[in-house]
C-alpha cells in the first residue's frame, strides 16, 4: 500500500444537529453539521416535520389550494344539456302564427 496517500481519520469527530443535539463518530472530518439526526428523523419519533428548501412546500400548498378554487369555480359555472333545455322554452307553432298574423293585421 502506498504511504501518505489517505487522509487523516480522527476518531472523535463531533457531528452537530440542527436540532442540537451533537455525539462523536469517527471520520476525515473533524466537525460535522447536519440537518437531521436520529434524535429528530420522523421515522425514530414519530412525528411530522417538513424540511423546507426555498419555500417549497408554500408553493406547493399555494397551487394545490388554486386548483380547488378552480375546480369548484368549473363546476358551479357548468350545466348539463337537460338544464339548458329545461331553460329554454320551445316555442310553439300556433304562437308563431299568432304574432304573425298580428303583425299581418297591424300592417293592413
Amino acid at each position: 500500500m502506498k504511504k501518505d496517500i489517505h487522509p487523516q481519520y480522527h476518531t472523535e469527530a463531533e457531528v452537530t444537529c440542527s436540532c442540537g443535539q451533537s455525539f462523536s463518530i469517527g471520520s476525515t472530518r473533524e466537525k460535522i453539521s447536519v440537518e437531521i439526526c436520529s434524535n429528530c428523523h420522523p421515522y425514530f419519533t414519530g412525528k411530522e416535520k417538513i424540511v423546507d428548501t426555498a419555500g417549497r412546500v408554500e408553493k406547493f400548498k399555494a397551487r394545490a389550494q388554486a386548483s380547488e378554487k378552480n375546480k369548484t369555480a368549473t363546476k358551479k359555472t357548468k350545466t348539463t344539456k337537460a338544464e339548458k333545455t329545461e331553460k329554454e322554452e320551445p316555442k310553439s307553432d300556433k304562437s308563431d302564427r299568432a304574432s304573425k298574423e298580428e303583425k299581418a293585421a297591424e300592417s293592413n
